[in-house]
């Protein structure tokens, strides 16, 4: 399945959400009803495959319908060297399994991740353990606002 525009993914289902970062995968995931987007894990990303399987598996367990990966435009909105990285790795993704795939942007959704982690007053190694996680809940829920499902 190529990837698809946000408003193609299945009208049903959890939706997960991945912040692809260099060294880790955040996944977060939506309800049933689409109203919520929570942090679910950040998955370390030492080798991708045993990153993907993990991925996969929590895709599985959640019964995943679909898709919303983070892309890392620029501030101006063009597109960086960091772009074609996350398109590689959705594309080394659809090779393990054909599921519906949708981009959302995701500007400056770790720096808000962030202040949100910081002001839960984790420590120092809980926070940045939480960061990528919660950035893909945030990129998933600006997906769901796009989509007008919820926050």
């Amino acid at each position: 399945m190529p990837v698809v525009d946000l408003f193609d993914l299945p009208a049903k289902g959890v939706l997960l959400g991945l912040d692809p970062g260099t060294k880790t995968l955040g996944v977060a995931a939506t309800d049933a009803s689409r109203i919520l987007a929570s942090p679910v894990e950040t998955v370390p990303k030492l080798k991708l495959a045993p990153a993907l399987t993990r991925f996969f598996e929590i895709y599985d367990d959640r019964q995943g319908a679909g898709l919303v990966v983070g892309l890392p435009l620029n501030t101006d909105g063009s597109q960086g060297p960091r772009v074609q990285s996350v398109r590689t790795l959705v594309s080394n993704l659809l090779k393990v399994r054909d599921i519906p795939v949708a981009f959302q942007d995701e500007r400056y959704s770790t720096v808000a991740a962030d202040e949100i982690v910081r002001e839960l007053s984790f420590t120092e190694q809980r926070r940045s353990d939480r960061i990528d996680a919660m950035a893909a809940a945030m990129i998933l829920h600006s997906a769901l606002e796009r989509l007008g499902k919820g926050a």
